[in-house]
């Protein structure tokens, strides 16, 4: 007679203490945790960044409005200084050349003849370009409409 080979088979089901204790899975749960937080830093890390190079631009755009403010037009013209509508333009230029919008800006001020530093002999006059310009900050897997920063450009410049 031959010898057979059988396996057994435990037909007992684990109980459910058994379940809770095994640790199968255990690795995808803190994969999916720690994912989640990495993704969050990192989505938020971009848009402070984003955030940060708003801000430069909007400074950009007002101290190129006061440069183009600061220049006479031309001497045969008979050296007239640029209107405000004419800086907004230059502004709203550099703006739309970083993909911003233009329409944004509120609180547009270009004043002249501002005295920048009191205690100098002989005073020295300038321009001031100030407005205000929003920032929406997104926050990863929140509301969108969370947080609008106000940006606020104000830029003096010496007239020669």
């Amino acid at each position: 007679m031959c010898a057979r080979l059988e396996t057994r088979t435990d037909s007992r089901r684990p109980s459910l203490w058994t379940l809770l204790r095994a640790d199968r899975g255990a690795q995808l749960v803190e994969a999916a945790l720690v994912i989640t937080l990495l993704l969050t830093l990192l989505i938020g890390i971009i848009w402070l960044a984003r955030g940060y190079n708003t801000a430069q631009t909007v400074t950009r755009a007002a101290r190129e409005g006061a440069r183009f403010a600061v220049a006479p037009t031309c001497a045969t013209c008979g050296n007239a200084y640029p209107t405000q509508t004419e800086v907004r333009t230059v502004v709203d230029q550099v703006l739309v050349a970083s993909s911003l919008d233009p329409a944004l800006v509120t609180g547009f001020t270009l004043q002249r003849g501002i005295v920048l530093n009191p205690g100098s002999t002989p005073a020295e006059t300038g321009v001031s370009v100030t407005f205000n310009y929003p920032f929406q900050f997104v926050l990863p897997f929140t509301s969108s409409h969370l947080t609008t920063i106000t940006l606020t450009a104000n830029v003096h410049m010496r007239e020669e």
